[in-house]
């Protein structure tokens, strides 16, 4: 087993499906990797098509944050989709998801968003908030991925103090508390 202090059950190491990089084996990790491997049999996307792992770091309040978007799906040069994996309900997960899709980019805000628990998913259009499908078949395929970014806007976000308060929001709800009661004392750890 990984000699890695974690509030998660390590069963080791593993073989990331999309990069091919050896990542901390966790049973959320096995469901990103299953998720990863969903895009690419199911949904017909190349490997080179996703972006495993991207951060966003944040510090408000004296309390650092990495926020991880777990898959973000590119067609072309447009970055048009994020999925965000973790457990139990997804109406929790849905406005942290869209904060990471408005500020995930420089220059766009990313249109789309899912959230999943491996399970169920949600397809949100990260502009207006609002649910626009449910299940993972939702996720667009990447034979229609490129007449989809045809139709979606890749708007800027409107100013900095929207991009402040959409950060702030993945600050609040991605802050990571062991059951210590403490936030995690993990930064260096490579677990997902």
């Amino acid at each position: 087993m990984a000699d890695i202090p974690s509030h998660h059950l390590i069963y080791g190491t593993l073989i990331d499906f999309v990069t091919g990089d050896e990542i901390v084996d966790t049973d959320d990790e096995r469901i990103r990797q299953g998720l990863a491997r969903f895009l690419v049999e199911n949904k017909n996307y190349d490997r080179g098509d996703l972006e495993v792992r991207r951060r966003i770091e944040t510090l408000f309040a004296k309390q650092y944050v990495v926020s991880t978007i777990d898959i973000v799906i590119r067609e072309g040069d447009r970055r048009f989709l994020v999925i965000r994996y973790g457990p139990g309900s997804l109406v929790t997960r849905e406005r942290p998801a869209i904060a990471a899709a408005r500020v995930l980019e420089e220059s766009y805000q990313i249109p789309l968003a899912v959230v999943t628990n491996g399970k169920d998913a949600e397809l949100i259009d990260t502009r207006s908030g609002k649910v626009i499908d449910q299940g993972l078949d939702s996720i667009p395929a990447k034979e229609d991925a490129a007449a989809l970014v045809r139709q979606l806007r890749f708007l800027p976000i409107e100013n900095e103090k929207r991009k402040d308060a959409e950060l702030r929001i993945l600050n609040a709800y991605d802050v990571e508390v062991c059951c210590a009661g403490d936030t995690c004392p993990l930064p260096g750890a490579r677990e997902g």
